[in-house]
């Protein structure tokens, strides 16, 4: 970029207020985190009001259909609420940017402006400049091989956890997801960069870093792997947890496992997404591991770790799933006995392999019928594991509760990851304190502080 192209790229964007909203999973929190320091350094203001700005970008997400249908009435309610008098420009980014660029660009009633994949976010300030100097549509979305974001410190927000991304992109291919194409492959960074970042947050404050990856403990940087890193990361002096998200049931290596089960810092809390409980659908999702071998995984888990959560993903409806296997997902759940689950009816994601090669054929009323019945074995399961720590005491880290509905109560959670309402007291967000747990419902655990 020229010198001149650049100073008056600067000029025109002075005093420009920006609105970012953010959409989907911890990724997209971290990557917005990314794009507010990047044109903060560009002189662009970020404001809370979206009827402020003069630029509001959408940080998307494509993995559920819902998200889409969302972005889309989003938009279309922006344009309604300006109107021809107060026009604003409309940035598309992440995973749905890249995904369905065309789709975006060519919708006339959308009228977007520019679009950024999660790979072209240094290129934001000269997309916009073309968008709002040049009026032309803008768009980047070139999926890198070597990205990491690694020069780029985060503009975060007060708090007491900070994601940081280890890793991107994604080689797994399951059939079902679209990240390998809207992020490109995996590359690591560094260990020295990412502890770096780990003391400047601890010197801001943070207490918990949640270390980030599509498939977070397939980090590899050289010969460096992700129990080495976790394990230097909790070295750092002020940060008293890590935690880390998401991972694959191929990538749970003994020595993995004996660092989380003797290592105070790193929580007892593992996300490990089973998807289906049927060897044929998990086949069919190239998910590379038997509905056995997921079984024998978390015998294994718990013997090293006998006071480890485990939560998980399923998707119910995948294609041809009948209701027998649908069956075998929910023996699964019975086994495993999961401390909760994130659950999800499958929908047909464009560009996936699973698009390409099998119809959707599961109707959506079985779908929701399949859902209801698994949601509700898995509430009273969470409730009766809750239950269970009724009378314990666990060490709660808390968090900050500024639009807390019952603002009575303060919110802290376990090293388990529960989530643990106290009544307020001379405490704030950032406080390691030591509690009896005495009460539960399917969604939390009350406790009290002990003196």
């Amino acid at each position: 970029m020229s010198t001149t192209f650049y100073n008056s790229m600067i000029n025109s964007t002075l005093q420009k207020k920006i609105f970012l909203e953010t959409y989907g999973c911890q990724m997209n929190e971290y990557d917005s985190e990314l794009v507010r320091s990047i044109l903060m350094k560009e002189n662009y203001e970020f404001v809370k009001d979206e009827s402020a700005a003069d630029i509001v970008m959408l940080n998307t997400c494509a993995i559920r259909e819902h998200a889409h249908r969302k972005v889309y009435g989003r938009v279309h309610s922006i344009r309604h609420a300006r109107g021809k008098d107060s026009p604003v420009m409309i940035g598309i980014l992440g995973c749905m940017a890249t995904n369905l660029r065309q789709d975006l660009l060519e919708d006339r009633s959308l009228k977007i402006d520019f679009i950024a994949g999660p790979d072209s976010y240094k290129r934001l300030p000269q997309l916009i400049h073309e968008a709002s100097e040049e009026g032309q549509k803008s768009y980047d979305v070139t999926l890198s091989e070597f990205e990491t974001y690694s020069d780029i410190h985060p503009s975060r927000t007060e708090g007491v956890n900070a994601w940081i991304a280890v890793m991107r992109g994604c080689n797994n291919f399951c059939t079902f997801c679209v990240v390998p194409y809207t992020r490109g492959r995996e590359r690591s960074r560094s260990p020295e960069n990412v502890i770096d970042e780990v003391r400047r947050l601890a010197a801001e404050g943070f207490k918990q870093v949640t270390l980030l990856g599509q498939n977070v403990n397939s980090y590899r940087y050289d010969d460096y792997d992700f129990a080495y890193l976790m394990d230097e990361v909790s070295k750092v002096p002020g940060i008293e947890r890590i935690r880390f998200t998401s991972p694959h049931p191929k990538d749970f290596p003994d020595r993995f496992l004996d660092l989380m089960a003797v290592n105070p810092k790193i929580c007892k809390h593992i996300h490990l997404p089973l998807q289906a409980g049927n060897n044929r659908i998990l086949d069919m999702m190239n998910r590379t591991y038997t509905k056995e071998e997921f079984l024998s995984l978390v015998d294994k888990i718990r013997a090293k770790i006998p006071n480890v959560a485990i939560t998980t993903d399923i998707i119910v409806g995948f294609p041809t799933e009948t209701d027998s296997e649908f069956e075998d997902t929910l023996e699964v759940i019975s086994k495993v006995q999961f401390d909760s689950a994130f659950t999800f009816k499958y929908s047909e994601r464009q560009g996936t392999i699973a698009s390409k090669k099998h119809p959707d054929d599961v109707p959506e009323s079985v779908k929701t019928e399949r859902i209801m019945r698994l949601n509700e074995i898995q509430k009273e399961i969470t409730y009766q594991k809750n239950v269970s720590h009724i009378g314990e005491i666990h060490t709660i880290l808390l968090e900050p509760y500024p639009e807390a509905k019952d603002t009575d109560q303060m919110p802290g959670r376990t090293d388990g990851n529960k989530l643990v309402l106290l009544p307020q007291g001379p405490y704030k967000g950032g406080d390691l304190l030591k509690v009896r747990i005495t009460a539960a419902t399917p969604h939390s655990l009350k406790g009290q502080p002990l003196p």
